[in-house]
């Protein structure tokens, strides 16, 4: 979704005080560019330079023929909850090269999405490695990009998933489905931090 559609979006209301900060990690080209424009509800702030020959020295874009920008710090958007809770969605870049940004965009990160591209799942290693050396509670979201669609149980294998993790699918180019993630994301988060001993339920919705 072009992210000039997001003007027409309603603005954050005055009332709004409680800001949750979100993390969309994943390897190089799985979409956190585009699930971070497909629900944000302000126009995103991005990052995104154009991607040249000389790059092709440093980043693996045999998988990736037809992506022609890329993410050099970081995307970030913005979606309600409700009339006093908002996330902030920060989209980290995918390349090894700017993996040093990871923890500084983790710091007082409320929770993650790992978007994986099952065609390249190697690629979302380093992203779960970096959550779980923070502590930080994470989803897994399949972004679907065509092909024969894997069941979960095989990905979770692959990713050595604690089982506790949810995995979901989506298209990241669709809002309804971005909004899904997320909603799963904070329902993980409710049901985290409610389990936390000695820690009262923390509703965000």
């Amino acid at each position: 979704m072009d992210s000039a559609t997001s003007d027409a979006r309603a603005p954050l209301g005055a009332s709004a005080d409680n800001g949750l900060k979100i993390v969309v990690v994943g390897g190089f080209g799985v979409g956190k560019t585009t699930m971070v424009r497909s629900v944000s509800e302000i126009r995103p702030l991005n990052t995104e330079e154009t991607m040249t020959q000389a790059g092709e020295a440093v980043d693996d874009i045999s998988e990736v023929r037809g992506k022609t920008a890329t993410t050099v710090a970081f995307d970030f958007g913005r979606i309600s909850l409700d009339a006093r809770n908002v996330l902030y969605l920060f989209g980290a870049p995918g390349q090894e090269r700017f993996w040093f940004l990871w923890d500084r965009l983790f710091s007082g990160t409320l929770g993650a999405v790992v978007l994986v591209d099952t065609r390249r799942i190697d690629d979302s290693w380093y992203a779960i490695d970096r959550l779980e050396h923070h502590g930080t509670p994470f989803i897994v979201a399949c972004n679907d990009f065509g092909g024969p669609r894997h069941v979960p149980e095989a990905i979770r294998d692959a990713l050595d998933l604690d089982p506790r993790v949810p995995l979901v699918f989506c298209d990241a180019r669709s809002r309804e489905s971005g909004k899904q993630v997320l909603i799963t994301l904070v329902e993980h988060l409710q049901a985290h931090y409610a389990g936390r001993a000695g820690r009262p339920r923390q509703e965000f919705v």
